[in-house]
């Protein structure tokens, strides 16, 4: 009989294999085999594979990397086949996480695994309330177990007898009382953020740099990198005529303690930037296909969580077509130059802090938690 219990945990981005890394410190008592990043690694994971090869996001861009995918919904398969888990643990990536495990279902067919016990759990509920409501009936024909980062999520699965519980949002692990003190500095810095994944950096940066390059005089502009990102980004500005500076990831809650306004791709890091009161200009740019269904399917007024959550246009988003220098130039200079517009975006922004649900126990405490229970 063995003493520890073993999942399988996936993580398949940055902002996964963070909340990965917490959830990893505090089990007791488990040993954990599976995919994931840096974060993962250093929490004592061996990942199966680069985690890297998972970070792709976009319908088209999906498409082209197919083979590749594929490759790896089979390693991983047969990774958890070897490894014979008590529990899989996806993180996000639902694509990639269902796919694995129908697959596993279809070979196992009632056998082994599933019948002596395996469980799925998954973190991160999708948008149901935004796009494909659908979803929430599927999730609960894969998952045993949901946690979910809002309240307001859990009737969506619950109706179909998911155990869904809510977890409060991980970023809020980070930041809540640890660095919203604001720091002086000589400089007006300006933070960029281009995103997490290849695609998402190599579409927006050179966004970026006709922005910077256009910008007034008196700012100095960084970027902080992610594992996946730092390479490509540090070669993609070397010929920059106004060069930022590049910083670490794990430096980036400093930098917005400094930060006077940041534009930033949509994603995790504007839910970071709005709990850290920073103004911020949204920006992203994908696939022409990729946009257009996009705009049938979801059914939602932004992409900016803040401004989901509230209801209302807190942080300007510049999506698509609408994605020019011009127009971030525009907006960043009514920002900076508009007292009175930048304390009425800060002062929405400290209105969502409930919202994020920060208290004593982590949201990697909450899930690991759960686990077994």
């Amino acid at each position: 009989m063995r003493n520890k219990k073993t999942v399988f945990i996936i993580a398949g981005e940055v902002s996964g294999d963070v909340l990965g890394g917490g959830i990893m410190r505090a089990a007791r008592n488990v040993r954990f085999v599976g995919i994931g990043g840096q974060n993962m690694v250093a929490a004592g994971l061996k990942s199966v594979f680069p985690m890297s090869d998972l970070a792709v996001m976009g319908i088209v861009e999906v498409l082209a990397h197919a083979r590749t995918l594929k490759r790896r919904i089979n390693q991983t398969v047969d990774a958890i086949l070897t490894t014979k888990p008590d529990l899989v643990l996806t993180i996000d990536s639902p694509g990639f996480a269902r796919a694995v495990i129908a697959k596993l279902r279809r070979t196992l067919a009632g056998r082994d695994l599933i019948a002596n016990g395996l469980k799925f759990h998954h973190v991160v509920a999708p948008q149901v309330w935004a796009w494909r409501p659908g979803r929430a009936k599927k999730y609960a024909e894969t998952f045993d177990k949901l946690y979910a980062f809002f309240d307001f999520e859990i009737p969506y699965f619950t109706k179909y007898g998911l155990d869904t519980v809510a977890v409060g949002h991980p970023v809020a692990d980070n930041i809540m009382g640890k660095y919203r003190t604001k720091k002086t500095t000589g400089d007006k810095i300006v933070a960029l953020m281009p995103g997490s994944r290849i695609m998402e950096a190599k579409k927006l940066l050179p966004l970026f740099r006709q922005f910077v390059e256009s910008a007034p005089a008196g700012y100095k502009f960084v970027i902080p990198t992610v594992e996946t990102t730092d390479k490509f980004v540090r070669s993609a500005v070397e010929n920059w005529r106004v060069q930022p500076e590049i910083i670490s990831s794990n430096a980036r809650y400093d930098l917005y303690t400094k930060t006077f306004v940041a534009i930033a791709a949509s994603g995790t890091v504007s839910v970071e930037l709005a709990m850290m009161h920073i103004p911020a200009i949204i920006v992203y740019r994908m696939n022409w296909l990729t946009s257009f269904i996009g705009r049938i399917l979801v059914h939602v007024k932004w992409v900016s969580l803040v401004n989901i959550l509230l209801n209302k246009s807190v942080y300007p988003e510049f999506l698509g077509a609408d994605a020019t220098s011009k127009n971030i130039l525009r907006e960043f200079n009514n920002i900076a130059n508009n007292a009175n517009m930048r304390q009425k975006m800060i002062a929405n922004l400290r209105r969502a802090d409930v919202l994020w649900r920060p208290d004593s126990a982590s949201v990697g405490e909450r899930i690991a938690a759960g686990l077994f229970e």
